[in-house]
């Protein structure tokens, strides 16, 4: 029997022949990164600092910089003791902050600067966007970073010099764009309009009747020096004196939002993260024009999950082509768009109710009030036995998807972090049949945290573990990854069939 086995082996070797089912690993975890037709260029360990949000920009003189924002400072759940917080730049302990890494050259990543959230309990901001001052209608040369501080403020740093940001409304400053907050996450700033769409909750929402969670605070930021409130947003029922929406025992809270600005006229909102999700189309420009206490007009549409799921990231994808809907095409029928929508996995071990998804959701806006109706109609879901992701360890499932509208990606692949499955590529050309077609899974170093749980009934079970938290793109394309458990920065690139999709 062993001697039939070795030769039907060396037959299938001898032949070229793969043995294909749901794509696995190329090696075991302890010896290199697991992936498919995605492989690694570059790394950085960021300073083993926790990240949650990468966000690169391309400057004027073909400069890319990667600015990532990071969790406040924990300690090692098996020792007991502080994470690293040491910056060689400096020489010294920092909370942690923002840190900026040149990726011109993606396989020789530099760390420039760690900009540190000074406030003696960690630091942390998990949330960065920036601007380019010459599109900003300041229409200046400089280049603007906007990030949370902590769970107190949002600020604004002049990121000219990424090696040297400067403070433009900053806490330390006494002048940040809002401070007195309980809440902070994950907002969107109009490079165009400069319209800001900051997340956050006051610490007097609570004595002035608001339900529970983070809500939108409106700002002009076309002048970064000068911020103006403008209004707040929320799904109707969350302000004061609203009425929770029908069949919710609570008002979900906003986790981010998606702004197509001023040209496309459309904000999406994603409430409810992990559960009793609501995907929002909104009027941006009623938004900003019908009083401050009307949270209805300027609601065009929302896409009510079932409670077990939330809206933790809505990225549209518009202006989708069918090529086999072609006979629809005289009626417009063949072209549709959508929104891609996750829900975040929590739990370790796959200690959920329920396995979290990426919805794909058809907005298309052809014909009476389809736009109003938004439908499901497709899902992205890898199996937990594809790579004993529920034995793992930390979290298994989506976090969020990539944010990006330009070339190579868009309208053809979204990425989307999966935790201890590193980042999954999903081709999405037929959004009603969406595949899978690449994955990487950083392998795990020394600075990789260990996560925690209870596995099959054994209580505080800790393992190192990667947990990729979220993923951006650039239109040389390039993929970024970061990691939650202080593995640091993977830049990757697709190759093999996944790359092919791109031509």
């Amino acid at each position: 029997m062993k001697r039939t086995l070795l030769a039907v082996l060396a037959i299938i070797v001898a032949l070229g022949l793969t043995l294909v089912a749901h794509p696995r690993f190329t090696k075991a975890e302890d010896d290199a990164p697991q992936l498919h037709d995605l492989r690694l260029v570059g790394t950085n360990d960021l300073q083993a600092r926790s990240s949650y949000q990468p966000t690169v920009h391309r400057y004027s003189n073909n400069r890319w910089v990667i600015f990532v924002g990071h969790h406040a400072l924990g300690t090692n759940p098996v020792t007991g003791d502080p994470l690293p917080s040491f910056n060689p730049l400096t020489g010294q302990n920092e909370e942690n902050g923002t840190s900026i890494v040149d990726v011109t050259d993606p396989k020789k990543p530099k760390y420039l600067f760690h900009l540190p959230v000074a406030n003696g309990a960690g630091g942390g901001q998990q949330m960065v966007r920036v601007c380019d001052g010459s599109t900003l209608p300041i229409h200046d040369n400089k280049v603007y970073l906007l990030r949370s501080y902590a769970d107190s403020a949002h600020e604004i740093w002049d990121v000219t010099n990424p090696s040297n940001p400067l403070p433009v409304r900053t806490v330390a400053g006494g002048n940040p764009v809002i401070s007195g907050l309980t809440g902070t996450h994950k907002s969107w700033w109009e490079c165009d309009s400069g319209t800001a769409w900051v997340v956050g909750r006051r610490a007097t929402d609570t004595a002035a009747g608001w339900r529970p969670g983070n809500h939108i605070m409106v700002f002009d930021i076309s002048n970064p020096a000068n911020p103006v409130f403008l209004r707040d947003w929320a799904l109707d029922g969350q302000q004061p004196g609203g009425v929770p929406p029908p069949n919710f025992t609570a008002v979900p809270s906003i986790h981010g939002p998606i702004s197509l600005g001023p040209t496309g006229n459309r904000v999406y909102f994603a409430y409810g993260t992990s559960s009793n999700g609501v995907m929002q189309i909104a009027d941006r420009q009623k938004i900003l024009t019908t009083p401050a206490n009307d949270y209805k007009t300027a609601e065009i549409g929302r896409f009510v999950m079932q409670p077990v799921w939330g809206a933790h990231t809505s990225f549209p994808v518009l202006g989708v082509t069918l090529p086999d809907w072609a006979p629809n095409a005289p009626a417009g029928g063949n072209v549709r768009d959508f929104v891609v929508v996750t829900s975040e996995a929590g739990g370790a071990f796959c200690q959920q109710s329920i396995r979290h998804l990426t919805f794909v959701v058809d907005i298309t806006g052809v014909a009476p009030n389809n736009e109003h109706r938004p439908q499901g109609v497709g899902t992205f879901e890898v199996p937990a036995s594809s790579g004993d992701f529920c034995n793992k360890g930390g979290r298994f499932g989506p976090h969020a998807t990539n944010e990006n509208f330009g070339p190579p990606f868009y309208k053809k692949i979204v990425f989307v972090s999966y935790f201890n499955a590193g980042v999954r590529a999903f081709d999405i050309r037929n959004p009603f049949d969406p595949k899978e077609v690449a994955f990487f899974i950083p392998k795990p170093t020394g600075n990789t945290d260990f996560r925690c749980g209870t596995l099959n009934g054994v209580p505080n079970v800790c393992k190192q573990v990667i947990q990729t938290n979220n993923v951006d793109t650039d239109e040389r394309g390039f993929i970024y990854i970061v990691d939650r458990a202080n593995t640091g920065l993977h830049i990757l690139e697709l190759e093999g069939d996944a790359k092919k999709i791109l031509q």
